[in-house]
């Protein structure tokens, strides 16, 4: 077996069975949901952080071609530029459709002032938006201590407004437990014109609580994911108050 086929088998071997060092599970294609309740985290406070980055060194394949004819430059991360407002307005927002067992429905996110409440219904809440990237992102906390009264949550990511589609980002979603990893869900693949991206349900099934990856990446807004899952919400344009950084 040659240098480079070992090499990268070695890393889609990592990629897939995520980080044991860094004490993380990366949902993938190939293992793509694990069980809260097995880990013993169906308690207390789930928390849900949407970050990302701008990337420009990828663009058109050059990292592709370069990386095959020097195989070591793979080993130093790409180029990242830190983005303001100044340069590029991206703001990629974090969401969530609910379904509680009575058979409620609705949203928490940030149009709209949707932000939930994580002590009464939907046991969802959202604490704030972060229009500019910073390194905190944006954070919702589900409170699985009222599991029994959930039956499922979608969280989801879209692009406000004029802003880059997600191939312009390197965003990750990744869930904290309140026991065992952290899990991870990359929202990486290549969708250009990608508005809004279904990332992870989080589900009762039994009597477990599953965390399953979706990233299913759609053209429309919200109300395209919605008709995706079924969940049947009125939808109309939504508007953020302006914001002076």
């Amino acid at each position: 077996m040659g240098f480079l086929e070992g090499f990268w088998r070695g890393r889609e071997a990592d990629f897939d069975s995520g980080s044991a060092a860094s004490n993380a599970i990366e949902l993938t294609k190939r293992h793509d949901r694990v069980s809260l309740t097995k880990q013993g985290a169906a308690t207390g406070h789930l928390r849900i952080n949407l970050s990302w980055r701008m990337r420009t060194s990828d663009f058109g394949g050059g990292r592709r071609e370069s990386v095959l004819r020097h195989p070591f430059r793979a080993l130093k991360p790409p180029e990242v530029v830190g983005h303001s407002q100044s340069m590029v307005n991206v703001d990629l927002d974090l969401g969530c459709l609910y379904e509680l067992q009575d058979g409620t429905k609705g949203v928490v996110q940030p149009l709209g002032g949707y932000f939930g409440d994580v002590n009464a219904p939907p046991y969802v809440k959202l604490s704030g938006d972060d229009r500019f990237g910073s390194a905190s992102g944006e954070t919702m906390y589900v409170n699985l201590d009222h599991r029994d009264e959930i039956k499922r949550l979608l969280v989801f990511a879209y692009i406000y407004d004029q802003t880059p589609a997600f191939d312009r980002t390197h965003a990750i979603v990744t869930l904290y437990p309140s026991n065992g990893p952290r899990i991870e869900i990359h929202l990486d693949e290549r969708h250009p014109q990608a508005r809004s991206c279904a990332v992870v349900m989080i589900e009762k099934v039994k009597d477990e609580i599953i965390v399953r990856r979706e990233v299913k990446f759609v053209y429309g807004f919200q109300g395209e994911v919605d008709r995706l899952y079924g969940w049947g919400l009125h939808w109309g344009r939504g508007y953020k108050t302006k914001v002076e950084r």
